[in-house]
């Protein structure tokens, strides 16, 4: 930011009083030397000439930002501002050598003080200062001026600086932004606060001296005035921080000369009581008269600063700027708050806190904190407060965390030393911010609401943890308040919030899990006034929140802040916290248990079953475990053995996968308990399941309920445990062929044994899978599998909708797992070990996601709840994605996903991301197939549309329409980049040309074929086509096309029109169609590569491509008639071609106007330049390959 070597700063002083005038002298801002120091700055300057003393140079701005800035160990201080950005010396030296030379020659060191702020305003220019004659000269006004030469390029600003005039030039780009206070980097990451401290250290010691001689402070003033009021942003951002820090200093000066004014007060009344005559009380009030004009000339110089700048830039355009004004105004309030604490001054604050920018709104906030945190202050706030109250609640919202955060702690502050401004509605409005999802503002409200809930006014938040260990009781009753907040939260308070926003200021009570489990297994008869059941549930879900808190340690999902390193201290306390928890829970767990599970209470016991998954065993030994463990699995029996609910069951189960941990010594007491419960589950079932065999498969009520019971608790843990020792696939099969011939076994026993059949399926399989089996195993595997898939096939036709869906569901997995099976390494298995699903169950899938995904939303359910339709939604959706997965990891045919993909549009807000999703992963398998499936699905939906409509097909119907509209969703799902999708779009073309001409019109061959209106359809491909692509497709289509066609050009014939419009570039294509010798013009890849092999491949891939064809349009097909679009063309065909061509234009013309009006500008005209450039990037096979698909040969 300083001035090039070549720029100079000029300054002439002229002297009062004198007939002649000094020579002006030259003054460069920098200049460069070898290493100096303080030391070395000060010799220069005594001994250099006046001329030579402010000469210096410097690395250009440029040469700085293109890295040839030479180190600060390589420079020499000569100025100010070298030694203020260099940092390297005592800033109390650098003033005092300044200060020594103001009182040898003030001119020339207050002129360096000038060019010293111009210097940190990043000026490269000069600065030129004249010695004004005349106050009142009528042209100083003129002079006072800010205006660009464009002539030289060069900005100028001409403003009074008592007792000068300066004048600064400098180049444009110095409003550019970049400048000393705003470059990064280390080189200038410290100026800032450098330059901030000698400011402050200057007023500092200048306070008893010069500061008082009525020059130097008014020329500073006056130089920061006139460039705060400059246009160049780094003149008013430089100038408003150096007024600002100055107006902090002269406050200090101000309280200073304040105690010395009392101090000689008290001196002089002191002397007073002498009634003989004394001269040292002369002495004293001559002192004290001389402090009051001191601080009177202080608080003028205040008052200018506070008049002549901050009320002009605490509104600027600049945040920045207004950052500043607000930060430091906050200082002078709190430092000398009998003078700044006033609603004058306050407004300023509160007006700001409007502030658009976040950056400012943060500086006000962080000043009211200073304010607020002194009780004090707060009394001289009232007004403020009462007006402005408002608007700091709504802060806490502010979409900066940061300002939220902050606007909670002013008001939590408010809160301890002027509690009345604050009603409950204000305090409520942050009660709910313990639930937000960003962790800062949650853990300022948790402070908030720990402070209202928990510190009474007789005694406040110091250290109250050992005041809790001697009082228990205090803990309870917090706990009840705690309880009764959650409860009274909206409903969607979650526990695991409410204690991670606590967590760091109410740690004390959250851990103290003695008195939470006290209080559950406080009995209604013991006198005290015992929790209700609503009271209990809110108290477990806390507790269980609190467990999982100090056992992760981490906050619950959704607070993350990313990934945050674990410190030793954290580590331990977590470590000490799972101790505590594990040995308080171990012993008291059973009992709680015992309590709720007994009463029915499944919303508690359930959360008391999650405990154990914190445990820490490890650390126990045997004997110290074995009788509490044998409690605790003696409960979870019982549990298992009275409960029916999944819920229950589910976390009985994951108990006892965790109390089974290999590593921790309770591992084999734990499975021999498993192995008993398992017994007596299955031995209950093989006995109620010959019960209902022996009379025939006719359940009573009682029998139908025992059946349910004992194989939900089998299935529950058959999900988790491997039970397949007990070999329960036969039982549960021959239910279940039982059920299919009878047909009245209720649906949740049929559900019931699909599921542990489809668990044993794949416990079996994880063993296969490991190679440990033997051959008999895998064999046994395979038919059981197939076995159990053919039942599960049967149930799709079952007269109940969960049933079917259940199995569906099931089968689906099923083959979805074993279709990509292979037999392990070494496998002696003859028969394949996958199972791929023949043609017909592939039929069935489809059909039954048609009959029953694709349906309106209310059908068959007339009940209007949100709450069953969405469940109902649910269910759909994860039956569509049971059977899209079989499409995506190409289990069934990727033609069958027609029917899907035609669905996209009329069911896009139900199942548009399956669709999408399934569609997306189907074009990365395979790109010709996707785009023949895509293809296939608008085929479907056209027919549908023509069977409906008849031949007279309405183009213009909402039916079509909206085939059209899913053809646009389909070309847009391609993407940008044509070069991958060339062979795709070249397919879909062809596929479409053949389906339009695929039958004759019976009325005659004057008519169009019945299918002609799918043209119009196709062309919503035409603009993912090449141009060099757009030919070839036009080519192949014109095969088609007979003269007679091309010479029709009514209403029914509009779609084939349109659709040969869209494959001619806009510039140069209509010249394709009437000027043959653009044909046989070749590019040198289409003159260098021939292709026949994909005659082969259409004729192998597309027997039926050219299906229905006339035998006009076979003859025109023929392999002679292939060969014209990329060889030379002859003469009797160029002449033909013309023909053509002359025809196709006439018809072309007369349609202009009604294609412009109807369509538009086509997609095509908006890609000419992207297709030139990559056309031009095109390989050399690329050609080939599409020419190949349309079954064009070159030979």
């Amino acid at each position: 930011m300083i001035a090039e070597p070549e720029l100079s700063s000029k300054v002439s002083l002229q002297k009062e009083n004198e007939s002649h005038s000094e020579p002006d002298n030259d003054l460069e801002n920098q200049r460069r030397g070898s290493a100096g120091s303080l030391s070395s700055w000060k010799r220069r300057r005594r001994s250099q000439s006046e001329k030579s003393r402010r000469r210096a140079s410097v690395c250009s701005h440029q040469d700085r930002r293109n890295g040839h800035c030479q180190r600060d160990d390589d420079l020499e201080a000569v100025t100010l501002f070298e030694v203020v950005r260099m940092g390297k010396s005592a800033m109390q030296s650098v003033v005092n050598d300044w200060i020594e030379e103001y009182k040898q020659d003030r001119d020339t060191a207050l002129l360096d003080l000038i060019i010293f702020f111009i210097q940190c305003s990043g000026c490269k220019g000069m600065v030129t200062a004249e010695v004004f004659q005349n106050m009142h000269s009528p042209d100083i006004k003129r002079k006072m001026t800010e205006e660009f030469d464009e002539e030289t390029g060069l900005q100028y600003k001409k403003f009074m600086v008592y007792p000068w005039i300066l004048n600064v030039t400098w180049p444009l780009d110095l409003d550019s932004g970049d400048y000393p206070l705003t470059m990064s980097g280390p080189y200038w990451k410290k100026f800032k606060s450098n330059f901030c401290e000698f400011l402050s250290v200057l007023i500092q010691h200048c306070q008893y001296t010069i500061i008082h001689d009525e020059y130097l402070m008014d020329t500073v003033i006056s130089l920061l005035t006139g460039l705060s009021d400059s246009q160049v942003r780094a003149f008013r951002h430089t100038s408003t921080l150096a007024a600002m820090k100055l107006m902090t200093a002269l406050i200090n000066v101000t309280l200073s000369l304040r105690v010395q004014l009392q101090n000689s007060q008290r001196q002089c009344e002191v002397e007073m009581f002498d009634k003989r005559p004394n001269r040292r009380l002369e002495t004293f009030l001559q002192k004290k008269k001389e402090i009051i004009e001191k601080k009177e000339n202080i608080e003028n110089l205040m008052n200018a600063i506070f008049k002549g700048i901050f009320l002009h830039r605490y509104r600027d355009a600049l945040p920045e700027i207004r950052a500043i004004c607000i930060e430091e105004i906050g200082i002078w309030m709190k430092s000398c708050s009998d003078r700044f604490l006033t609603d004058s001054y306050l407004k300023y604050v509160g007006w700001t806190l409007h502030d658009k920018q976040s950056d400012v709104r943060l500086k006000c906030l962080i000043g009211l904190l200073g304010l607020y945190s002194d009780k004090e202050l707060c009394s001289k706030m009232d007004l403020f407060t009462c007006r402005f109250k408002d608007r700091i609640i709504s802060m806490t919202l502010d979409k900066e965390s940061e300002v939220a955060v902050q606007a909670i702690k002013v008001l939590t502050l408010m809160l301890e030393n002027c509690e009345e401004f604050l009603t409950s509605h204000d305090c409520e409005q942050l009660y709910q911010l313990v639930y937000s999802a960003q962790r800062p503002v949650a853990l300022a409200a948790g402070e908030f609401l720990h402070r209202k809930l928990f510190c009474s006014l007789e005694s406040e938040v110091q250290d109250e943890v050992p005041e809790r260990k001697e009082k228990p009781t205090c803990n309870l009753n917090h706990l009840l308040t705690l309880v009764n907040f959650y409860q009274e939260s909206e409903g969607n308070a979650q526990s695991a919030y409410l204690v991670d926003s606590l967590w760091d200021c109410s740690a004390f009570i959250l851990k103290d899990w003695e008195s939470m489990t006290a209080l559950l297994l406080e009995d209604e008869d013991s006198g005290k006034e015992a929790l209700t059941s609503l009271q209990k549930k809110a108290l477990v879900e806390i507790m269980l929140s609190t467990i999982r808190q100090a056992a992760e340690g981490h906050p619950p999902g959704g607070r993350c802040l990313g990934k945050k390193i674990q410190m030793t201290k954290e580590r331990k306390s977590q470590i000490d916290d799972r101790a505590k928890l594990t040995e308080h829970f171990f012993v008291i767990l059973p009992q709680l248990l015992a309590k709720y599970s007994a009463d029915g209470q499944k919303v508690i016991t359930v959360n008391l079953l999650q405990i154990p998954q914190y445990f820490d065993l490890e650390g126990y030994g045997t004997a110290q475990l074995e009788k509490h463990l044998d409690t605790l699995l003696k409960q979870l029996k019982e549990i298992v053995e009275e409960q029916t609910d999944s819920e229950v069951l589910e976390f009985c189960s994951k108990t006892y996968l965790v109390l089974s941990n290999e590593e921790w010594a309770t591992q084999d007491q734990v499975d021999s308990a498993k192995h008993q419960l398992f017994d007596q589950l299955v031995t209950r079932f093989n006995r109620v399941l010959r019960n209902f065999l022996h009379k025939g498969g006719q359940f009573g009520d009682t029998e139908s309920y025992q059946m349910w019971c004992a194989l939900k608790r089998i299935t529950t843990f058959h999900n988790a445990h491997d039970i397949t020792r007990w070999n329960l696939l036969n039982s549960t099969c021959k239910l279940l062929k039982r059920a299919l011939e009878n047909g009245n076994m209720p649906e949740q026993i049929i559900v019931q044994a699909i599921l542990c059949s489809y668990y044993y399926i794949m416990w079996q399989l994880s063993k296969v899978s490991e190679g440990d089996s033997s051959k008999s195993v895998k064999v046994s595997l395979r038919k059981q599998m197939r076995g159990f898939c053919h039942i599960c096939r049967q149930f799709l036709n079952n007269p109940s909708s969960t049933v079917k869906e259940q199995a569906f569901i099931i089968l689906c997995d099923l083959l979805l797992v074993f279709s990509h099976e292979e037999p392990p390494i070494g496998s002696e298995m003859v028969e394949p070990f996958a199972y791929i699903p023949e043609e017909s169950l592939q039929t069935e899938l489809v059909a039954f996601v048609l009959d029953h995904v694709f349906i309106a939303r209310d059908s068959g359910h007339p009940d209007n709840d949100e709450e069953c339709k969405m469940g109902r939604l649910h269910k759909r959706r994860n039956l569509l994605a049971a059977f899209c997965k079989l499409i995506v990891f190409s289990v069934v045919e990727m033609d069958i996903a027609a029917d899907i993909f035609k669905q996209y549009i009329k069911y896009y807000i139900d199942y548009g991301d399956i669709i999408k999703e399934t569609l997306s992963r189907t074009r990365q398998i395979d790109k010709i197939q996707c785009a023949k499936t895509l293809i296939q699905s608008l085929k479907q939906l056209f027919n549908e549309l023509l069977q409906g409509q008849g031949s007279s097909l309405d183009r213009w119907s909402q039916q079509f329409t909206s085939i059209k509209d899913l053809a646009r969703r389909f070309s847009l799902t391609f993407g940008l980049d044509q070069l991958k999708t060339r062979e795709a779009m070249a397919m879909l073309h062809k596929n479409g040309i053949e389906f339009a001409f695929k039958d004759d019109n019976p009325k005659g061959k004057g008519q169009p074929p019945p299918n002609m209106a799918f043209l119009d359809i196709l062309s919503e491909f035409s603009p993912k086509l090449l141009k060099t692509d757009k030919r070839t497709v036009f080519n192949y289509l014109e095969r088609f096309v007979t003269d007679q066609m091309a010479a029709e050009n009514g209403e029914e014939w509009l779609p084939l029109i349109l659709y040969r419009r869209s494959l001619l570039d806009c510039r140069d294509d209509d010249t394709v169609s009437t000027n043959s010798s653009d044909q046989s013009a070749l590019s040198p890849v289409q003159a260098q590569f021939k292709s026949s092999s994909l005659k082969r491949r259409l004729q192998s891939g597309d027997s039926n491509g050219h299906v229905g064809l006339n035998e006009e349009q076979h003859a025109k097909i023929s392999p002679r008639s292939l060969m014209p679009q990329l060889t030379p063309v002859g003469p009797g065909e160029d002449e033909k071609q013309r023909v053509h061509g002359t025809k196709e234009h006439s018809l072309e013309t007369v349609r202009m106007k009604s294609l412009s009006s109807e369509y538009g500008t086509t997609a095509m005209e908006n890609t000419d330049k992207l297709e030139e450039g990559v056309t031009t990037k095109l390989a050399e096979g690329d050609l080939d390959d599409v020419n190949e698909i349309l079954d064009i040969d070159n030979d």
